[in-house]
């Protein structure tokens, strides 16, 4: 009950219960008196006069605001099931720029719902590292071309390959991706009751601004959809061409020269094309080979196609032909705030959630509840932006929904911020568990961060939540390569490569090998901080000089230390 005693003073909404069922809920404790009492003393007129004052201070800036829970909590570990193992620190988002939370990502925090939370690395049971994706280098590995080639047979002909699907060793998927957040759910019930102030104070803002000439951020309500068969594509577009997967040559036969060679063969035969166009060439570098010190290219040139593997486009918009017995299309639809596209599916997709939670989970029917659903998948406290230079859809929230032949089997949850594509989770109909669509989801993620690259150049990565190598359904995502590792004491980014064999010897490891190194975004100057308290906005130097408790400020500099110098000077600290 940690949780609800750092909430007892917050001047939101106070809730839907009665004050006995609050009383109940929470406990006996200091804090459960607090909540009721304040409730009883007549909390509409309280929160209508701080409401005013605090919208005063909020009409120049819409900046990020957070409430921090100091200390640290544990709670059931969704992975080891061990019931008090894993440990954590936690802030209630009221709203978040796209930038603070892609600076805090950056440090090894995640969200869930509105709840944004740091893994205790060096207490946890088991350490949870954030991975990323590099998709501009990103080519597929055989299990991915073959999860692929089974969704383009199914859409072409309708067949379904034949085998056991729970056995693929990729499919453990995205479902168990935020397993750890279910040990949250029940403080997320409480939390949701007593805190409002994005709501509320989100439409206080947005007439405020209006007051002032000014239109309020529109949330964008343009629909993004890749069809498998028109033009508006990935990429330069679709392929003419068909695939045809590179296959080995069994064992005992000599290789089938009518199929293209296996990879590591072509690598041979291009590097002594390679050797013969220099001795051909040898005052300069031979045409159609990629200097050394060059990043490699998304899209390669044409003309140099047949020498190159398939790649991700490719594979994944193959040509169908005009009888094909499916169709599907992925859209990007904007969920918070909710556009019209989400609205008008929202039912439908809360019911592929709920089958999902019931087959997968095997949660009891009554559980994968609607208000479930809206917190934990819908809710988001990240503002919608939409500068020029930023992607079409804008950056923020959305749902990429997966339709076939019109109506919804999949919905990968997304966050799309000034440098990634993160993915939050995914949920499917069980019914098409036998297209592997934790993985295919996965690679049309890569995909689309490829797109919006192109667009916006520093969007460049794609963040798969966090790694768990102990945790052996957890190190699928290890396989999505090149990625990289966060490391938990510096904050830089490690190849994975270099940091498994550290984590084959111990579960919590440091991945710089620098002794010496810091972390240099670290909070320097406390004072700088940002504290939002009795309707102001003030630095931390002057608020501290109000405080009389010594557990405030040792709250405010864990608070600090866990957010780094930037984001503290950014974000507003609510406290009460």
């Amino acid at each position: 009950m940690a949780r609800a005693a750092s909430a007892c003073g917050v001047p939101g909404e106070p809730g839907l219960r009665a004050p006995e069922q609050l009383r109940a809920r929470l406990g006996d404790s200091r804090a459960a008196r607090c909540i009721v009492g304040w409730r009883r003393r007549g909390w509409a007129e309280r929160r209508r006069a701080w409401r005013a004052g605090a919208m005063a201070s909020w009409a120049a800036l819409s900046p990020s605001i957070v409430e921090y829970f100091e200390g640290e909590d544990s709670y059931r570990c969704g992975y080891c099931k061990n019931e008090s193992g894993s440990r954590s620190n936690g802030m209630w988002a009221h709203s978040m720029t796209v930038q603070d939370y892609q600076d805090l990502i950056d440090r090894g925090w995640r969200r869930s719902g509105k709840y944004v939370y740091k893994p205790v690395m060096n207490q946890t049971c088991c350490p949870q590292y954030t991975i990323r994706c590099r998709p501009l280098q990103f080519q597929p590995s055989k299990s991915h071309k073959k999860v692929l080639k089974k969704m383009l047979k199914f859409l072409a002909k309708g067949e379904i390959s034949k085998g056991n699907y729970e056995d693929d060793p990729m499919e453990p998927t995205m479902e168990d991706t935020v397993a750890g957040d279910f040990g949250l759910i029940n403080k997320l019930d409480i939390q949701c009751d007593l805190k409002t102030l994005s709501g509320d104070l989100t439409e206080s803002f947005d007439s405020e601004e209006k007051k002032k000439g000014k239109s309020p951020k529109k949330g964008a309500s343009n629909e993004f959809i890749q069809s498998q068969d028109i033009e508006e594509k990935l990429g330069s577009g679709e392929p003419s061409h068909p695939v045809k997967m590179p296959m080995a040559p069994k064992p005992g036969k000599g290789a089938d020269l009518s199929k293209p060679p296996c990879r590591k063969a072509k690598e041979i035969r291009k590097e002594r094309k390679r050797l013969k166009l220099m001795q051909q060439n040898p005052a300069g570098e031979p045409e159609g080979f990629q200097a050394q010190g060059e990043p490699p290219s998304l899209f390669p040139p044409k003309a140099n196609k047949s020498n190159q593997p398939k790649s991700l486009e490719d594979l994944i918009f193959e040509s169908l032909p005009e009888n094909a017995s499916h169709k599907l299309e992925v859209r990007v639809v904007r969920s918070s705030p909710p556009s019209s596209q989400f609205k008008a599916t929202f039912q439908e997709s809360y019911q592929v959630y709920k089958r999902y939670q019931m087959v997968i989970h095997k949660d009891p029917p009554d559980k994968p509840t609607v208000s479930q659903f809206t917190r934990f998948l819908c809710s988001s406290p990240l503002e919608a932006e939409n500068p020029p230079n930023g992607p079409d859809c804008g950056y923020g929230s959305f749902h990429q929904q997966y339709w076939l032949d019109g109506r919804i089997i999949a919905v990968g949850v997304i966050d799309i911020l000034p440098y990634c594509v993160s993915s939050v989770y995914l949920y499917y109909d069980p019914d098409y568990s036998f297209l592997s669509l934790g993985v295919y989801s996965a690679l049309r993620e890569i995909a689309f961060t490829r797109q919006l690259h192109q667009k916006t150049s520093q969007l460049s990565y794609y963040y798969m939540g966090f790694y768990i190598h102990s945790c052996p359904k957890m190190k699928y995502k290890g396989q999505y390569r090149p990625s990289d590792l966060l490391c938990p004491e510096t904050y830089v980014w490690v190849p994975i490569e270099q940091c498994l064999p550290s984590l084959e010897n111990s579960k919590y490891c440091r991945f710089n090998r620098d002794p010496e190194a810091v972390d240099e975004g670290r909070s320097k100057d406390p004072d700088r901080l940002q504290v939002f308290y009795k309707k102001a906005i003030m630095p931390y130097g002057v608020y501290k000089k109000q405080q009389k408790d010594p557990g405030e400020e040792a709250a405010v500099l864990q608070y600090a230390r866990l957010v780094g110098q930037t984001c503290s000077e950014r974000m507003l600290l609510f406290r009460n």
